[in-house]
């Protein structure tokens, strides 16, 4: 039977990593995000911005399992975003939550996805076009409009589209999936603050 101290330190342990990531808002633009999404954690949030424009705020989820293990690694370490860009995709799990803080017109929007996908993925370009078929079968007609949600979920073999909570299909393609991660955890990322984020909230000093 377990001492009344090892139940105590159990379920403390069990409530370090429920709140581990809490709800977080991206100060950029005042927009907030859940601390699960999916059965996965909030790892960062942060602001798109195209000079002086916040185009939207991006929140990255993922598991617990690569939460534990960036909790081991120092945010100033090199080695650190390796851990956290190898990570998300040996996990297979990975989602980013897209919420519109500046209106972009649907054809635009989902232009500009594909665009910074394109370069990174190694496989056929219809896969691309797929993708951005699927955001402009989301957005509205009015455009992707201040609000306007989109979830991107990533895995070992394929990347499915949500818009404003409305499934609208998935590409089956490991390497685009990939490339979708890369757009925003590479050296060239389109969200540095937002990948930041996740080091700053998860890594040691």
């Amino acid at each position: 039977m377990l001492s009344r101290n090892a139940i105590a330190h159990a379920i403390a342990a069990l409530l370090v990593l429920v709140v581990a990531v809490d709800a977080r808002t991206d100060k950029a633009t005042g927009i907030s995000f859940p601390d699960a999404r999916g059965g996965l954690s909030l790892f960062g949030v942060g602001v798109r911005r195209k000079g002086p424009i916040k185009i939207y705020s991006v929140a990255m989820y993922s598991t617990s399992a690569l939460q534990e293990k960036l909790a081991k690694c120092k945010k100033t370490d090199k080695k650190t975003l390796t851990v956290l860009q190898k990570g998300v995709k040996e996990e297979g799990q990975a989602s980013f939550s897209l919420n519109m803080n500046f209106k972009v017109g649907a054809e635009k929007m989902a232009s500009a996805i594909a665009d910074s996908v394109a370069p990174r993925h190694s496989g056929s370009s219809q896969d691309v076009e797929k993708l951005k078929a699927l955001i402009l079968k989301g957005v509205p007609q009015a455009g992707a409009t201040k609000g306007t949600t989109m979830d991107f979920d990533c895995s070992h073999d394929s990347i499915s589209v949500t818009v404003n909570g409305k499934a609208q299909g998935s590409v089956a393609s490991s390497s685009l999936a990939s490339a979708f991660c890369d757009v925003y955890l590479d050296d060239k990322c389109v969200s540095p603050a937002m990948r930041q984020d996740c080091l700053d909230h998860l890594c040691l000093d």
